[in-house]
């Protein structure tokens, strides 16, 4: 089937090339004239594993094009909308200016028939309101929500969990949904969960989805600030309850909390729309959510200080991540960054290694000294944090090794992702978030 996809950044570019690796015939378009041209050269313009490899074969296949051409979408059957919605820069709430405007320039090469998939995490009833615009042109709006984690995204969109289709009521809708079936065939057959709804409660899955799971990691912060005062284990504390089937362990990881380019904009998206919904008190919660996980950030610097007697002034720090998780390149909103950055506004010198994300890195904060060499970072440290749980600094790092290259023999661990009994039999002065 012949596919266009509107936008081709973190969600768009790897759209593109997972519909081509099952066999659709796709065209990526977006305004950016530099991401084209990188991925018509078959470089990709962001690290996620998986990708480069589907791009190359999509590309040499000749099912995979790019463009900044929008009348090239002209002809396919399923268009989908990927664009960014960021938080508004003067408030909460999303910002749907990229949206507005992919449809907008859609609109003129629509045909009867044409299927319009929104894949952007939008507020409730964003949807419908695109429904009166693409409605006058035979084609038909429905929405189609994605469930990437960065660094499984190629994963998740060849092989999800679950697939979703908002689409409206009657034939037009019952139509739209077996196309999006053929669509994603490979995974249909296998016997993959699609679920067929109404437009809002599409919408409504997506932003519900990363605000439990928003919820239940700062829960289990939360309950870190509490074991920090008493003396308990929080990470003994999430495997106990963990063992509970009706909560499970997976996001129970205390630690400096969630960042990227969805969970905290959107969980504020949501409290934004729920006030224009005029039910903000149901999800007021959200609020202290985003709350106790930004006091992550502040415990993290806080016990950095305490454990350099009190002042990091001219103190050498290590700051083993920049990305806001491993496998992924991605800055936006990074809990390592913020809290390197804000230890280099209390003077200290502070050194930021990461496997994939120093460029981009650098580019959001030249202030920080950057090293691509792990073992090169730490030279001559006074203290270490970890702030981005890649294996090459929570399984790879050997304690006794990292103490012939550092000063100092103390390390903040702010993802609890480190043996602690192995650290402090090195000689160091171990560090967790809620741990004693």
């Amino acid at each position: 089937m012949r596919l266009s996809v509107i936008g081709c950044g973190y969600l768009g570019a790897v759209h593109a090339a997972a519909m081509a690796s099952i066999g659709h015939e796709v065209v990526g378009i977006d305004v950016d004239e530099n991401k084209i041209a990188s991925l018509s050269r078959g470089e990709a313009p962001f690290f996620e594993p998986g990708l480069q490899e589907i791009l190359s074969e999509g590309l040499a296949s000749g099912n995979l094009t790019f463009t900044t051409d929008m009348s090239k979408a002209r002809g396919a059957k399923v268009h989908f909308i990927g664009v960014g919605t960021p938080q508004q820069k003067d408030g909460y709430a999303a910002d749907l200016t990229y949206v507005n405007a992919a449809v907008d320039a859609l609109i003129p090469h629509l045909t009867d028939g044409d299927i319009v998939a929104g894949k952007s995490t939008v507020p409730v009833g964003t949807a419908a309101s695109l429904a009166t615009r693409v409605d006058p042109t035979g084609a038909t709006l429905v929405w189609n929500p994605e469930f990437l984690r960065e660094g499984f995204a190629v994963k998740d969109t060849v092989d999800p969990d679950r697939l979703v289709a908002g689409v409206p009521t009657g034939e037009p809708g019952e139509r739209a949904a077996d196309i999006l079936r053929q669509v994603y065939h490979p995974s249909v057959t296998k016997g993959t969960p699609f679920i067929v709804t109404d437009l809002a409660t599409a919408e409504l899955v997506k932003v519900a989805a990363n605000a439990f799971l928003a919820t239940k990691i700062s829960f289990i912060n939360a309950m870190a600030e509490i074991a920090e005062v008493t003396g308990a284990d929080v990470t003994t504390l999430a495997d106990a309850i963990g063992h509970d089937a009706r909560i499970g362990r997976r996001f129970l990881g205390a630690g400096i909390g969630f960042g990227g380019g969805c969970l905290p904009k959107d969980i504020r998206a949501f409290s934004a729309r729920a006030e224009e919904l005029g039910r903000g008190e149901s999800v007021a919660f959200l609020r202290e959510i985003d709350a106790i996980n930004m006091r992550r950030r502040d415990r993290a610097v806080d016990l950095t200080v305490t454990a350099l007697g009190g002042s990091v002034f001219k103190k050498n720090i290590t700051v083993l991540g920049a990305a806001f998780k491993p496998h992924s390149d991605d800055t936006r909103d990074s809990p390592a960054l913020d809290v390197a950055v804000r230890l280099h506004g209390l003077g200290a010198w502070v050194t930021v290694t990461d496997p994939e994300a120093i460029p981009n890195a650098s580019r959001i904060h030249p202030q920080l000294n950057y090293v691509h060499d792990r073992d090169e970072a730490l030279r001559s440290a006074d203290a270490i944090i970890v702030v981005t749980e890649w294996d090459q600094y929570r399984r790879e790092l050997d304690p006794h090794h990292a103490a012939t290259l550092t000063t100092g023999r103390i390390i903040i661990d702010g993802r609890n992702c480190l043996d602690a009994t192995a650290w402090r039999n090195a000689g160091w002065t171990y560090h967790g978030m809620g741990r004693p």
